[in-house]
């Protein structure tokens, strides 16, 4: 087998020389690998959106970029279609502009068996999002190809989305919003804000369950801006927590103390319905909660009648069930959350910032970089490849 510089695999990923007659390029005494690349944007994250890394690929690599186009008709077909989700556009998009390309570059576009099939010299799949569920991992296992994601691409997005939520629930703004939108008065003297009394944050609890790259961040911007904050998160060391000016607790005691419970954990099998009405009773009376990570994570009727009772002060939610789809959208499919005075729903925007498709398509282009020049994968989302790299040549 061929090595990296130096001669060794790289330990992280694939080496940079397991697939022979690939072309290589010499500029400035180092040897550098020409790749071809193919970057598949779409409808979500055009590949325009993935910023001026991608540009910069071209200086040094075969580039082909296109978006692919939305197919809500499409069916799954084969096995491997079954395997994934959450994409856009069809595999047979992303096949048929397939030509020899050794690196792939989705957001939702699907990388499925038979499009990992259509490319014999495909070694690495970059997938800029956090989950690569549109991927068929085992499939890429199996083929010795790499497949990396871009965890935390979003994070300043949705902490800031967070913030954003305190802010409005602590100043009453969804009531006040609707208040006007109904035809409410306005303008009429400097003292009609006394009907809109709400709370700073500086001096309140704010409750994190989950600190991951999402909760970090918003412990610290909260801390700045004057709240005590409480940490629940079992799999995250006391030490770090309060490393960003935070306290860990148990959730029991959180929930008690907080003022307003953000929930950021990542949802898993076993954390479905983490708040329930039993963990809604143990909040202080006329708390908030928001969620801006999974709807999962929230018994939606729990949280429904705390909030039509006045047990909670108010809700905002970035994520919620999906409504009923069988009723005819003439009729409205208005989420039942938003009968309460207090509430802001919003559709899914936590990461949907220029900055965040960016930011993803910064980490793919550094993951690409990295495989040109033999070193390892700082995201690989299939570590079991390394073996198949290795037992290849």
């Amino acid at each position: 087998m061929g090595g990296a510089a130096g001669g060794a695999p790289s330990a992280g990923g694939v080496d940079p020389g397991d697939v022979e007659g690939r072309p290589r390029i010499q500029r400035e005494s180092e040897q550098v690998a020409l790749m071809k690349i193919l970057v598949a944007g779409d409808s979500y994250c055009p590949w325009r959106a993935l910023g001026p890394s991608i540009e910069r690929l071209r200086e040094r690599h075969d580039v082909t970029c296109f978006d692919v186009v939305d197919e809500p008709a499409w069916r799954p077909q084969t096995e491997s279609d079954r395997k994934v989700r959450e994409l856009l556009g069809s595999p047979r998009q992303v096949i048929e502009r397939l030509d020899g390309h050794e690196v792939i570059v989705v957001q939702g576009a699907a990388v499925t068996a038979e499009v990992m099939d259509a490319s014999p010299a495909l070694r690495l799949v970059c997938v800029a999002r956090g989950g690569p569920v549109n991927v068929d991992i085992a499939a890429a296992t199996e083929r010795g190809i790499a497949v990396t994601t871009t965890p935390g691409k979003n994070a300043q997005a949705v902490a800031e989305l967070t913030i954003a939520f305190l802010v409005m629930l602590a100043r009453r703004l969804p009531e006040n919003v609707r208040y006007l939108e109904g035809g409410g008065e306005l303008a009429r003297d400097n003292y009609e804000g006394a009907h809109w009394f709400g709370h700073d944050l500086d001096g309140h609890v704010l409750g994190l369950v989950g600190f991951g790259q999402v909760g970090s961040k918003v412990a610290r911007i909260a801390v700045a801006m004057g709240m005590r904050v409480l940490v629940h998160d079992p799999y995250i060391p006391a030490e770090r927590i309060e490393a960003a000016g935070a306290e860990a607790a148990d959730l029991d005691t959180l929930l008690a103390t907080a003022d307003f419970v953000s929930l950021h954990a990542r949802a898993t099998a076993d954390n479905r319905g983490l708040i329930g009405r039993a963990q809604i009773e143990r909040m202080k009376p006329g708390s908030y909660i928001v969620n801006t990570a999974r709807d999962t994570l929230l018994d939606e009727d729990a949280v429904y009648d705390a909030l039509r009772s006045g047990r909670l002060a108010g809700g905002a939610f970035d994520v919620v069930k999906i409504p009923d789809l069988t009723v005819p959208v003439q009729l409205g499919r208005r989420h039942r959350l938003l009968d309460a005075p207090n509430v802001v729903i919003a559709s899914h925007i936590g990461g949907a910032t220029w900055e965040t498709m960016a930011h993803g398509g910064e980490m793919a282009a550094a993951e690409i970089e990295r495989l040109a020049a033999g070193q390892p994968f700082v995201n690989l989302a299939n570590p079991a490849v390394r073996e198949k790299a290795g037992n290849r040549g």
